[in-house]
């Protein structure tokens, strides 16, 4: 193959992953379109500027900083301090396994905060309903139905903080980096 063809090959396959990366970026929360911002700034070897990217995926600018945005909350995209011309420059992670780390510990730190909450302030309430004297005996059953359920979520978030706290310190991936 001569150079021309081994580069148009190369790109070919880019665009491939590129497109597969943008297919699986709704479970980071990502549109279509910043899948594809993510999967070109993956390929880049060096930072852009929003305008580098604008050029690159022929996006609007307002849309263009909805997908960097969207990016940098799921954490596969970092501003950089430096900056080039004034201009804010970013990188995509590039590290699979530390990206999956940072997003994953950061939206099942969210579940886990917020049910663990509702669930320890429901617990004293359905407690107090089920020993209230004037309750029904169907209502009494289901508020103990209710508390059981109760009861086996917590063991579930306290088995999920357990394990984001060992993906946080990395124990999944002690000997998987490239």
């Amino acid at each position: 193959m001569s150079h021309d063809q081994n580069s148009e090959q190369r790109l070919k396959i880019r665009k491939n992953l590129i497109e597969a990366m943008a297919q699986t970026m709704d479970l980071y929360g990502a549109t279509h379109s910043s899948g594809q911002l993510y999967g070109v700034m993956f390929f880049e070897n060096r930072p852009m500027t929003l305008d580098e990217m604008k050029i690159e995926m022929n996006m609007s600018k307002s849309n263009m900083s909805y997908a960097v945005r969207s990016l940098l909350e799921s954490q596969m995209v970092k501003k950089l301090e430096e900056k080039q011309d004034r201009k804010e420059l970013y990188v995509a992670e590039v590290d699979f396994f530390l990206a999956f780390q940072n997003f994953f510990t950061l939206k099942l730190q969210r579940e886990i905060d917020v049910m663990t909450e509702a669930i320890n302030n429901a617990l004293p309430e359905l407690t107090e309903l089920i020993l209230d004297e004037h309750i029904s005996d169907e209502e009494r059953k289901l508020a103990l139905q209710d508390l059981h359920k109760l009861r086996h979520g917590q063991k579930y978030y306290e088995w999920l903080q357990q394990f984001v706290d060992a993906l946080k310190r990395g124990e999944y991936f002690k000997d998987l980096s490239c």
